[in-house]
């Protein structure tokens, strides 16, 4: 057995406010009308990123109840140091809160870890590039 993993399902509270954030980040979803609570983004890489609404979660997982907390990060990979620059200036300048501007990282990468700048689940969302010449 090779199990290879395709998608990532993410449970949102607002899935209109997650997909208008993700789409600041160049993303696009499709949204079937036939379930409305289910969003789905093909990526580049073959991998989904699919956020399902917390009721959509409930009526398929008997029991199921919202953790506190997350430790959910979303790592997006951007093609340069300054897209990163850019699309943090750009969750800034929709309402979101960053204690630290992007810097350069000693393993050679422009990051940008934002818990501060959380989607409106609180996931985390980390944007990265590699460096000019590594």
């Amino acid at each position: 057995m090779n199990p290879m993993l395709n998608a990532i399902d993410v449970i949102v509270s607002d899935l209109d406010a997650s997909i208008t954030f993700d789409r600041m980040l160049g993303l696009e979803f499709q949204v079937d009308a036939r379930i409305p609570e289910h969003a789905s983004c093909d990526l580049p890489n073959g991998l989904h990123l699919m956020p399902d609404t917390e009721r959509l979660a409930a009526s398929a997982r008997p029991g199921w109840t919202r953790p506190a907390g997350s430790g959910l990060f979303l790592a997006f990979e951007l093609g340069s140091p300054a897209e990163v620059d850019a699309a943090y200036a750009q969750l800034i300048t929709a309402g979101r809160r960053g204690s630290r501007e992007p810097w350069d990282g000693f393993w050679g990468m422009r990051y940008a870890t934002v818990p501060d700048v959380p989607d409106p689940d609180g996931n985390g969302i980390d944007l990265y590039a590699p460096l000019s010449g590594e």
